[in-house]
């Protein structure tokens, strides 16, 4: 699944997801990278 995590207050991150860690950050796979971050909550109208 494709999700995006902010990785600081400016720094967002989109890939695949891989994990997630017990104090609720998600990890994300981009090419052979991996990213720790928070996850990024949907736009709603």
């Amino acid at each position: 699944m494709l999700r995006t995590i902010a990785l600081g207050s400016c720094v967002s991150v989109q890939g695949i997801v891989v994990g997630s860690t017990q104090d609720g950050k998600l990890m994300v796979r981009v090419d052979d990278k991996t990213f720790v971050g928070y996850p990024v909550s949907g736009a709603r109208n």
